[in-house]
């Protein structure tokens, strides 16, 4: 195993349980890599502003969010790459036509199409959104990320016709069939290698955990990806390891594993 110069954590289902709390062993691991100088980067769909008392928890300060449309070590951007207006006025028309919900998230707001809905109730509520607003088409902001709401099976068909994206399936309870929007060319594995580039350190010194579809691009972009035990089955091919789940140390096992942490 080459030297680890960095590791990268999902935080729904990796670093955070079902109960919203993150297990010692995790924290335990993260402060070794930390003594260790090794960086450790939050990677995950959610929004910045949603994430940061994660991050304090866990004395982390380097984060890639909006399924890597924005990466940031140490309050410096190192990447930066909005939806374009065309793609978002094609998801919002999408999901108006098809009676889907849509969040869409900008750097300081979750921007929703309604807070009616009984499903989108219970999607502030899981994720526990707080800075909310509605969407209004007379002032536009800039969108970074968005998530499909809905509780149909197979909503990601309705979108196959853009081109440049896949839609991937929130891999938490009672949200599995909403769906992330991800750009071919914009997504986690893209941020990873924005952010290794910046930082001057190869790919196969970095390491990362995940359990959704949309950590496959990370996890196929550094030389040690881990795929946590309660992971999407599809995720598997893609990580060179697999650990245990997120209530029984998987963080802490996988750094373990490879002589990272004691």
């Amino acid at each position: 195993m080459p030297d680890i110069k960095i590791v990268f954590l999902d935080i729904d289902g990796t670093i955070l349980r079902p109960d919203d709390t993150i297990e010692q062993s995790t924290k335990k691991a993260v402060t070794q890599l930390q003594q260790k100088g090794i960086e450790v980067f939050l990677a995950t769909g959610r929004p910045l502003h949603e994430i940061t008392d994660i991050g304090d928890e866990l004395s982390i300060s380097s984060y890639i969010a909006y399924n890597g449309a924005f990466a940031t070590h140490q309050s410096n951007t190192l990447f930066h790459e909005p939806l374009s207006d065309n793609l978002v006025e094609n998801l919002l028309k999408t999901s108006k036509e098809n009676h889907f919900d849509i969040v869409l998230y900008s750097r300081n707001k979750n921007i929703f199409t309604s807070m009616e809905p009984k499903i989108v109730k219970e999607f502030i509520k899981t994720f526990h959104l707080r800075k909310n607003a509605i969407y209004d088409d007379t002032k536009k902001e800039e969108i970074l990320g968005a998530t499909i709401i809905t509780t149909e099976e197979h909503a990601e068909k309705k979108f196959n016709y853009i081109d440049e994206i896949h839609l991937s399936s929130v891999n938490v309870e009672g949200m599995k069939n909403c769906r992330d929007v991800i750009r071919g060319k914009v997504n986690k594995g893209v941020a990873v290698k924005a952010v290794l580039d910046a930082l001057h350190i190869p790919p196969e010194q970095a390491a990362a955990f995940g359990d959704g579809m949309n950590d496959k691009e990370m996890l196929s972009a550094v030389g040690a990806g881990f795929a946590m035990g309660n992971a999407n089955p599809d995720l598997f091919p893609y990580a060179k390891f697999k650990t245990t789940d997120v209530e029984n140390s998987g963080v802490y096992n996988g750094l373990k594993s490879v002589d990272l942490v004691k």
